[in-house]
């Protein structure tokens, strides 16, 4: 009896096995069909591109892209791009959007990477000024000035420094050949910064008549901040102080006291024996 009993539940345990068994892998079948996913074409940068590349079916080419996954404005279609530039770097495989072009009839090169009524302007500048190479396209920098205060003496406190311009874009940075004091050709640094163009003015008004130092500056630091001019006076006074200079009237004195009016001078002659004896006169106060 007991032995029956026994077979009767074997069985019943493999019945159920076999069941359980037969649920898992119809489940783990329906897992692994993986239903197709439609795709389309999109148009990436076949190799780094610099700004102001012109696309052609030579930089691009196109990657498969989910359907259902669309991106505000990508292209499908090589033809659609080509002949425009770009106005921002791209990484290889980067996909090419509209917002990272130029207008159509904007043309290639600099020119089109200049948005509306914005100019660019380059300045020479030297390994200093060009914070030892950092400054690349793409980085923002500050622009300070040092010159001598207009009407100032020849005196201490006559060399003013000052931020005439903040959070500027660098276009491009590279190099020209111009001739030194003595006419022999020296390689000058060059930087082109994006500007407005009342700030054009002022930076080559600060090139040519001031020393202009480039600050550079995080990207995504856009804050401005308006820093205070500094006076030479303020840095090499010996207490720190800063102090302005006064400034006069023409024609106008001192305010000081009065300089004491000279005393007489009356020749004594005694005999033989001369000298001169100093006797003060009617405005001069005698002191004790």
């Amino acid at each position: 009896m007991n032995t029956n009993r026994l077979l009767i539940g074997l069985v019943i345990a493999l019945v159920v096995a076999f069941v359980l068994s037969s649920f898992v892998y119809k489940q783990f079948q329906k897992a692994s069909i993986v239903k197709p996913t439609s795709t389309q074409t999109l148009v990436v940068a076949a190799v780094p591109l610099p700004l102001g590349t012109r696309l052609d079916a030579s930089n691009t080419r196109l990657i498969q892209w989910p359907a259902n996954q669309q991106v505000a404005g990508m292209f499908t279609r090589v033809e659609d791009v080509t002949n425009r530039a770009i106005i921002t770097p791209l990484a290889e495989n980067e996909p090419v959007l509209e917002a990272k072009l130029s207008p159509k009839e904007s043309g290639a090169g600099m020119p089109s990477t200049i948005p509306e009524g914005m100019r660019a302007l380059s300045v020479a500048v030297n390994e200093v000024v060009g914070v030892a190479g950092f400054v690349i396209p793409g980085t923002t920098v500050d622009v300070l000035v040092t010159g001598r205060v207009i009407g100032a003496s020849s005196g201490g406190g006559a060399n003013i420094t000052r931020t005439i311009l903040e959070n500027v874009r660098v276009l491009a940075s590279g190099q020209k050949i111009e001739p030194d004091r003595e006419g022999k050709p020296q390689t000058v640094a060059v930087i082109t910064l994006l500007v407005s163009p009342d700030d054009a003015t002022k930076l080559t008004m600060a090139s040519t008549q001031g020393k202009i130092q480039l600050a550079l500056r995080n990207t995504i630091d856009t804050k401005k901040n308006d820093p205070k001019a500094v006076m030479d006076v303020s840095l090499f006074s010996p207490d720190g102080a800063i102090t302005k200079p006064v400034r006069t009237s023409p024609g106008r004195k001192s305010t000081g006291p009065p300089a004491a009016p000279p005393p007489y001078v009356i020749e004594v002659i005694t005999g033989n024996k001369r000298e001169n004896k100093s006797f003060p006169n009617s405005n001069q106060t005698v002191q004790h």
